[in-house]
């Protein structure tokens, strides 16, 4: 199986350095020196990693071949793919890989329906889950414990426990706010004919 494991960025100094876009959790694993990996566009590849390291936060990486600045520049938004065992799965229980995600059906503990999974966001904070809701709508889980409760791949579902306003429909909030409006008019209403009945 093929996975996406980084995107490449921008050159980096004169040297053939570029910074990448990590889209796996394990990018010791996957963007190793000497690692051999495929490309999108395939006509840039393959690349073979020469060394990598870490400069103010971003990874740096250096392939076989890419001596100079304009060199690094050309493989600019060239997707990295490593061959991945569909069956191969991480050291940690409670890691997963992002093809094992994709497609789980979301739902919340009490069952109700979410969505689908259909992407995996990983940002520098966290990992989301962009998550198509029925209607064709999207809404970012973010793949925490605290909200994400439990993975079943068997069951090929994801489990949430969301907080208030992370998943809720802003029409169904609206209403809500309409009808308490509602009532606190009838509310205020009911009471200005009871002051004037009482005044009569």
């Amino acid at each position: 199986m093929q996975l996406v494991v980084a995107r490449v960025g921008r050159a980096h100094g004169i040297k053939g350095e570029v910074t990448v876009e990590v889209r796996t959790d394990e990018p010791e694993l996957r963007l190793a020196p000497g690692a051999v990996l495929a490309t999108d566009p395939a006509s840039t590849g393959p690349l073979t990693i020469e060394t990598g390291r870490v400069h103010s936060g971003r990874l740096l990486l250096r392939f076989e071949g890419v001596r100079d600045r304009n060199a690094a520049e050309a493989l600019r938004n060239t997707l990295l793919i490593a061959e991945v065992d569909p069956d191969e799965k991480p050291e940690d229980p409670d890691e997963y890989y992002d093809h094992q995600l994709m497609d789980l059906d979301v739902v919340t503990k009490d069952g109700d329906e979410v969505g689908r999974i259909t992407e995996i966001s990983h940002l520098p904070s966290q990992d989301l889950f962009v998550v198509e809701r029925p209607d064709g709508t999207e809404v970012l889980i973010p793949f925490v414990e605290e909200i994400v409760v439990d993975i079943d791949l068997d069951e090929q579902r994801a489990v949430i426990d969301p907080p208030p306003g992370l998943i809720d429909d802003r029409a169904e909030i609206a209403s809500s706010r309409d009808s308490e409006g509602d009532s606190a008019a009838d509310s205020a209403a009911d009471s200005t004919a009871d002051s004037a009945g009482e005044e009569a």
